[in-house]
């Protein structure tokens, strides 16, 4: 028996009926773009993370983009952004033509390091856009008070963090707009791609708006240079059924979570997440840390255990960024990106399943 990474055919068992009836009810309605469930999930998902607008877009990526966009910000213009991420918070800025300034991460949170940011800031500053990696959040009061400071635009990256708590205030509206993805292996996912900007300003919502929908307010009234990015009715749909469930799932993600610090907690070789005080993780990801990382892996791997890792090259040291940051030394990050390994996560990995993983990476590691 295969130990799955994550389960999302088990997701569409649970919700069987519900999803079903949602694709019925999309179907037969005949309206697939820009209708009454786009409507509603943006509501919807609005009022979830305690913010007053939603815009459905096509992607994750495309919600950070837009929203750099419906700032102006552009050509000649900087943007501090995590040097330890996914790849898609730099692209949104080169999509923009701004250049991405990496700042290294606080070694046992894996997120950007607040202290580290202001020495970066220069005239071109135009915002800083953080990410609430593997389900943590970010420490926003510091940078928060560091852009207000300098009249930085504060953006939060809230893919892997659906749900998420910063000091009791849900991740999401924290900043000046939040760009979530609902690619289907995140805590909220759809059944394809997917993305949203949240935000409690209006005039930045029917920007992002207007910017995905061809540059139009009006069919066929052009106002400006657009895009194609709108999320479609279908997993909008699928997105309002699952929305409920969320926070069980989360729940149970953090059930799972201290399952692991708790199995895993003896193993010298070892180092476990930190969660911060302040912080409710949602654990999108458990990531353990070991020099030994790619053996372990591999191990794990004969022994039908699979695992993934989040993210085996920084962006810094890509193909696409060849020459730019070629001279470039972020040694925190290098070494997290050598050293990481996702164990198995999500809502309906079972008790015996981790108890699995968990024996036998304490056997391997012994």
């Amino acid at each position: 028996m295969t130990v799955k990474f994550l389960d999302l055919e088990a997701t569409y068992n649970e919700l069987q009926d519900e999803l079903n009836n949602a694709y019925k009810r999309t179907m037969e309605s005949g309206w697939y773009l820009l209708g009454k469930e786009t409507e509603l999930f943006e509501t919807e998902f609005a009022q979830y993370c305690d913010a007053s607008s939603c815009v459905g877009v096509g992607n994750g990526l495309d919600a950070l983009r837009l929203i750099l966009m419906a700032y102006g910000i552009g050509e000649g213009d900087e943007v501090i952004v995590p040097s330890n991420t996914y790849i898609a918070t730099w692209l949104a800025v080169s999509h923009c033509n701004a250049k991405p300034v990496p700042v290294e991460p606080n070694n046992e949170t894996y997120n950007i390091s607040p202290e580290l940011i202001e020495s970066v800031i220069t005239p071109k500053t135009r915002a800083i856009m953080v990410v609430h990696l593997y389900g943590q959040p970010v420490d926003m009061d510091p940078v928060i008070a560091i852009a207000k400071q300098h009249g930085l635009k504060v953006i939060e990256d809230c893919a892997q963090a659906h749900g998420a708590l910063y000091k009791g205030r849900k991740v999401g509206g924290l900043g000046d707009a939040a760009g979530f993805s609902f690619y289907p292996g995140k805590n909220l996912g759809a059944f394809g791609d997917g993305g949203a900007v949240v935000t409690n300003d209006t005039m930045l919502a029917d920007n992002v708006r207007k910017i995905g929908n061809y540059g139009s307010r009006e069919k066929y009234k052009n106002e400006v240079i657009g895009y194609n990015s709108r999320l479609d009715e279908l997993q909008a749909a699928f997105l309002r059924v699952k929305l409920q469930k969320l926070d069980e799932w989360n729940e149970y993600r953090n059930v799972i979570a201290e399952r692991y610090l708790k199995g895993l907690e003896n193993i010298n070789s070892l180092n476990l997440p930190i969660k911060s005080s302040w912080a409710e993780h949602v654990w999108h990801q458990f990531v353990i840390r070991t020099p030994q990382r790619d053996q372990l892996q591999d191990r794990l791997a004969k022994r039908n255990i699979q695992t993934m890792i989040h993210y085996p090259i920084p962006p810094h040291k890509q193909e696409a960024y060849k020459g730019e940051f070629t001279a470039y030394s972020l040694p925190i990050s290098e070494s997290i990106h050598d050293e990481v390994l996702s164990l198995p996560m999500g809502p309906h990995l079972t008790k015996k399943d981790q108890l699995t993983v968990i024996n036998n990476i304490a056997e391997l590691m012994a």
